[in-house]
């Protein structure tokens, strides 16, 4: 039975007389997006060449920092086409990267077609990432239970939680809008400090400095960090260097952000 599978699945690939030029778009748009929501280099690398080979294309790529070349061709060289996809700025969202690797998958075992997978693609990405509450009632109780590792007290908890969320809040609404994320970094930071600055001002708990310094650490840019790092093991130098760059510009913009919480209210606890 797994023999007669298999042999289906080479019979669905040999059929598929797929133009290159509309593989290296559909490749181009879901690269792109696949590097947004904050795929590795090695697993796009990966995800596209399983596609172009279940079709019988053979596809070379270039990684960088904003952009991605392609170039996609049949085993003979008969029909060569290259694109440039931008990469735009976006949420990252672990969701939609499982959903477009399993694509992928998908495709590889001859599951759905070409037009099915374009239409799967299109859905995806129409999906809206998260829910305007749920996520940011999650982010909050994760960013409480760090005040708490911590040792911050139960008040110093419930006001990191207020303050994450209403930050929280305020980036979806500042990102849906197109707002540059750096910015949006520095006014969640100051609105985030803000709320938790009334724990000192106000004498709330015992702990106002872990609530202070809690409040603002859903905004760690970890996953650029740790992608950095993923992509310099697996020798994308450009990107990994670009990724540390863009990382530590978010750092800063936090750090800025919480500074001008600290220069507005006046608190000093650290």
């Amino acid at each position: 039975m797994e023999h007669e599978g298999m042999e289906m699945t080479e019979m669905i690939r040999k059929e598929c007389t797929i133009p290159a030029t509309e593989m290296c778009a559909f490749l181009a748009n879901y690269s792109s997006r696949l590097f947004t929501s904050g795929s590795t280099c090695i697993r796009l690398e990966k995800n596209v060449t399983r596609i172009a080979e279940a079709y019988g294309m053979n596809v070379e790529i270039t990684i960088l920092p904003r952009h991605i070349h392609l170039t996609v061709h049949d085993p003979g060289y008969h029909e060569v086409v290259t694109a440039i996809a931008s990469i735009g700025e976006g949420p990252i969202s672990f969701d939609l990267n499982t959903r477009l690797s399993k694509l992928s998958w998908q495709i590889a075992d001859g599951k759905i077609s070409f037009e099915e997978a374009r239409e799967v693609f299109e859905r995806l990405v129409d999906i809206p990432y998260h829910n305007i509450f749920n996520l940011p009632i999650i982010v909050a109780c994760a960013n409480a239970a760090f005040c708490r590792l911590f040792n911050g007290d139960w008040i110093a908890m419930a006001v990191v939680f207020v303050a994450t969320f209403v930050g929280y809040i305020l980036k979806i609404l500042l990102t849906k809008r197109g707002v540059d994320y750096r910015l949006t970094v520095v006014a969640c930071a100051f609105v985030s400090s803000v709320l938790a600055a009334c724990d000192g001002l106000f004498g709330l708990s015992s702990t106002p400095d872990v609530a202070f310094a809690t409040s603002v650490l859903y905004l760690v840019p970890g996953i650029p960090f740790i992608n950095s790092f993923s992509d310099m093991l697996d020798r994308h130098y450009i990107c990994a260097f670009g990724r540390l760059m863009n990382a530590l510009v978010l750092t800063f913009c936090l750090s800025f952000g919480l500074g001008l919480g600290i220069l507005l209210t006046g608190v000093h606890i650290f």
